[in-house]
């Protein structure tokens, strides 16, 4: 009975440690056998989150699924790319697979997308809330390869305005993954940026605008002809877009803007922008634009 109390406990101490979750491995470790962990399984008090990794209780916490990823993959594995910033929130949850990073061999998970390197440096990894994710300077570097252009923006928006890096960090990486995919983009991107907000609290603030003024709610984050837009009123064909940065990070952003403002306004859609310190210091006048142009 003592030698099961102390089992208990052990498996409990290693399941709170680990957001609910427990491996098999672990499970042996702390002194159950083979049989009761089926035994466990069969009465549900286990439940299998991937094949060896387990969730103790009825809840799933919502930190358990990237941790889970990372303990199905074994040791060296983190959290990272599209995941990485999901946990830094600095990107949007995804109901897309976990993505992993992980040296030497492949390993093939459902529901996790392994991303495989030859070695990944100890600076470039870290932990969060006690999940193994890659460092937020190595995580713009990997979504640089990979994300659009407008989603690779706002990470960085918010990466930096929340001081979760700085620009010499990211540089000093990309020195050193030069020949990465997508690097010469985030290099252009971090040329001259400023950052004057974070996109999600100025969100916030506008949509709190927004219904202060009984103004019809608009989409977010959605996608019009071709362009993921901050807000859209649909009916309307009414754009507003957040000018991220107290400085454009160069004439490339300013004429990108100005180019996708073009488009939209050649499909019909109108286009008017808000930066932070209007919506902070005139956040009237800001609501009469808003209201005149929906009005039109």
């Amino acid at each position: 009975m003592i030698d099961r109390r102390r089992t208990h406990e052990d498996v409990m101490q290693i399941a709170a440690r680990q957001h609910g979750l427990i491996t098999r491995t672990q499970l042996l470790a702390a002194g159950l056998s083979a049989g009761m962990v089926a035994r466990q399984l069969e009465t549900k008090r286990l439940r299998v989150v991937h094949r060896g990794v387990y969730l103790i209780g009825p809840l799933f916490p919502p930190d358990a699924r990237l941790l889970g990823a990372v303990l199905a993959c074994g040791p060296g594995a983190v959290v990272s790319h599209r995941s990485g910033g999901e946990l830094w929130e600095v990107m949007r949850p995804s109901r897309g697979p976990v993505e992993v990073t992980i040296a030497g061999a492949d390993h093939r998970r459902p529901g996790i997308r392994i991303h495989r390197v030859v070695a990944i440096a100890s600076d470039e990894i870290t932990q969060l809330r006690a999940i193994p994710v890659t460092t937020v300077a190595r995580t713009l570097v990997d979504l640089a390869g990979g994300v659009p252009a407008r989603e690779l923006e706002r990470a960085a928006e918010e990466a930096f305005a929340k001081r979760l890096t700085t620009t010499d960090e990211v540089l000093t990486l990309l020195k050193r993954h030069a020949r990465r995919a997508g690097a010469a983009r985030l290099r252009a991107l971090l040329e001259g940026m400023e950052p004057a907000f974070t996109r999600s609290e100025g969100e916030r603030q506008f949509l709190a605008l927004v219904r202060k003024v009984r103004l019809p709610k608009p989409e977010t984050n959605v996608a019009v002809s071709g362009h993921e837009v901050d807000f859209f009123w649909r009916r309307e064909r009414f754009v507003a877009e957040f000018d991220g940065f107290a400085f454009h990070s160069g004439r490339k952003k300013f004429e990108r803007d100005r180019q996708r403002d073009a488009e939209l306004a050649a499909a019909g859609v109108r286009v008017v922008r808000v930066t932070w310190q209007q919506l902070q210091q005139e956040p009237e006048a800001v609501a009469v634009r808003l209201a005149l142009a929906l009005s039109r």
